[in-house]
Formats: structure tokens, C-alpha cells, sequence
């Protein structure tokens, strides 16, 4: 098997391969991770907590019990119908044991399914590579919801109790929702819960009032004040996100996806567009109380230099993992980087 493309993942989840004996599902999403494999749970059982046909284990008890793996796999469920074995917080280190069991036809006869929860993983890593390659194994990538898979989660969970959404409440709440599926659905359900099933439309009004802690609007501040040179924004808004215990990659990774979309506006102009109707047509939405700024941004910020602007983000998001350098220093210093570029020249 190989990675599941996006578009499968769905149907995928739904009705697993029965030649398929271990699933990976990785990624920076936990919450989508771990709705997934709750989802994989019960197309496989009726009940996901039936302790005869579901097993959980941690990385901890394969430490104390290296085999423990291999024999869940290979046990038999007493009540009928197909066992589970869910494995979480696993890494490279596993690799070994679990193609162990992805080789062995015992196991696969037997019909056991191994559902194993990680975090990002390379392409390099050995746990990637090994169930994107292997016959009996697939592999869900859990990237964070964003652009219009984010909007169409939102309109399918305010349609499915009744409700519709004002363009501006769609665009806060893409501004402010997507970094961890199971906190967007919380968001949302705590928005239905206020605005009540079958009364016309969420407002933006409504939704700035139950929907975002302040640290997804100080990520955004941060995007903002970066491509606007303000610096004395720029730091205001860092400091919001540290006290918010925003982590210096989610930081510079929403300073990405604001430059990717200046990057796509400014190439549909450049072809002629009208950037104030790209602005305003864009999907997902942009807030209209943005949409002034950004449109000011584009008139300095052009193609090639948010090319190199946009590699100085993935370069600095690389060194906060890879050199042990301090990752706050790593992230303000690309920032500053880019707001310095950022500003006009009677600012200068």
C-alpha cells in the first residue's frame, strides 16, 4: 500500500481494506489523528472500549513487554468478529516490531487490525517509510485543516443542525479555527450550542463572541505586522503569543500561510486580475477587517520577493527543529528579517 491521498482518506476510514493488517495516521493534526483512529475504531468494533476485542497499548508497556504487540495481533477475539489493536504515541522506534507484524501471515490471516497513532513524520523516517511501502500497511497523513477543507467543515457542521453562516462570521472563523480538528469541532459545537438548531444564520458578532481563545488572533497579529514592517505591532503580538504558550514553529507557520496568500494574490493580479475583487473573492474568505490591509500589503509585496520571503520562513522553521538553536530566537529573528523588508521606504 502507499500513502492514502486525501481525497481517499474518507472512504478509506469508513471501510478499511480487509487486506490492510496495520494502519499509520501521522501528521501535525493531533486532534484530526485522533478522530481518525477513533473512526477506524468503530468501523472495525461496535464498541471501541469492548476490552475482548480492543487492545491499547503505549510505547511504555512494549519497552517492559517487547512481544506484547505480536501476540495482541495474533490473539483470538472470544466474543467473534475482528479485533483492535491501538498503538499510540509511536515513533521509528517501533518500526522493527511493527513490521514484524505486517510480515507475518499468521497475523494477517487472523484479521486484526493495528491502528498506530505518531506525530509529524518525515518522509525519511523508517515508521513512514516502512507502511507506505509495505503491501499490508497504509499511511493517512493529518495535516491541520485550512483553505477549503476548513471552510467545508464548517458549512457542513452548522448545516447538519440547521444553521447557515454571514460571509464575515465564515471568514473569522477561517482566520481562527484549523490548527487541531477536535478543537474546531469544540469551537463549533460550542457556537451551535449558543446560537440554538434552526434559527437562521451565525453572525460575525456571534462568532467573535464563542469562538477562539486570542492566541489563533495573535497568530494572525503576528502575520499582519510581519508583512506590514510594523515592528512595534510585530512585538506586541509575539509577546500575545508567548503568553498564550503559542510555540515559535505555529507562529512562523501562520506567517507562512499569510505570505502563500499574498503569493497567490499578487500572481492573479500580475494576470490581470482586480485585487480588490481577488481580495474580497478569495476562499477561504478573507475577514473584511483585514481585507484593507492586505490589499495595502500587495502594493510592496510582489511575487519574487515573498518567493524569498517564504523561504527564509521554511529555512527558520527548519533550524527550530533540526540545530537546537533557541526556537523563539530562530522565529524573531526570520520575522524581523521579513518585516525590515516589509517596510516602505519613507519608513526606513
Amino acid at each position: 500500500m502507499v500513502k492514502i491521498p486525501n481525497r481517499s482518506i474518507d472512504a478509506f476510514v469508513k471501510a478499511p481494506d480487509s487486506g490492510i493488517v496495520a494502519v499509520l495516521l501521522f501528521g501535525e493534526d493531533n486532534g484530526l489523528v485522533r478522530e481518525r483512529a477513533g473512526r477506524l475504531a468503530t468501523a472495525v468494533v461496535d464498541d471501541p472500549t469492548d476490552p475482548f476485542r480492543v487492545a491499547e497499548l503505549l510505547p511504555s508497556i512494549l519497552k517492559d513487554e517487547p512481544t506484547r504487540l505480536f501476540d495482541e495481533m495474533g490473539a483470538l477475539s472470544l466474543t467473534g468478529g475482528r479485533r483492535l489493536v491501538r498503538l499510540g504515541s509511536a515513533g521509528n522506534a517501533h518500526s522493527g516490531t511493527i513490521q514484524a507484524v505486517l510480515d507475518d501471515d499468521m497475523v494477517a490471516k487472523n484479521g486484526s487490525l493495528l491502528v498506530v497513532e505518531a506525530g509529524p513524520l518525515a518522509p525519511r523516517d523508517s515508521l513512514r517509510k516502512l507502511f507506505e511501502s509495505h503491501a499490508r500497511g497504509a499511511a493517512l497523513p493529518c495535516y491541520p485543516d485550512d483553505g477549503r477543507s476548513l471552510e467545508g467543515l464548517i458549512h457542513d457542521t452548522l448545516t447538519a443542525h440547521g444553521l447557515a453562516i454571514e460571509p464575515s462570521a465564515m471568514a473569522y472563523l477561517c482566520d481562527n479555527l484549523g490548527t487541531d480538528r477536535l478543537a474546531t469541532r469544540s469551537e463549533l459545537e460550542k457556537l451551535v450550542l449558543y446560537k440554538g438548531k434552526n434559527v437562521g444564520s451565525v453572525t460575525l458578532a456571534e462568532a467573535e463572541a464563542n469562538v477562539g481563545d486570542g492566541a489563533p488572533l495573535a497568530r494572525d497579529d503576528v502575520a499582519l505586522a510581519t508583512a506590514s514592517g510594523d515592528q512595534a505591532e510585530l512585538d506586541r503580538a509575539l509577546t500575545k503569543c508567548r503568553v498564550a504558550g503559542e510555540s515559535p514553529i505555529a507562529i512562523l507557520r501562520a506567517v507562512i500561510r499569510h505570505l502563500q496568500r499574498l503569493h497567490l494574490l499578487s500572481l492573479k493580479a500580475a494576470n490581470g486580475g482586480d485585487l480588490g475583487q481577488l481580495i474580497k473573492s478569495h476562499r477561504p474568505p478573507i475577514f473584511f477587517k483585514h481585507q484593507q490591509l492586505i490589499q495595502h500589503q500587495l502594493q510592496y509585496w510582489r511575487a519574487p520577493r515573498l518567493a524569498q520571503a517564504l523561504a527564509i520562513l521554511t529555512q527558520a522553521e527548519l533550524d527550530c527543529k533540526t540545530t537546537g538553536m533557541p526556537a523563539d530566537a530562530v522565529c524573531g529573528r526570520a520575522l524581523i528579517r521579513i518585516a525590515n523588508a516589509a517596510r516602505p521606504p519613507a519608513r526606513r
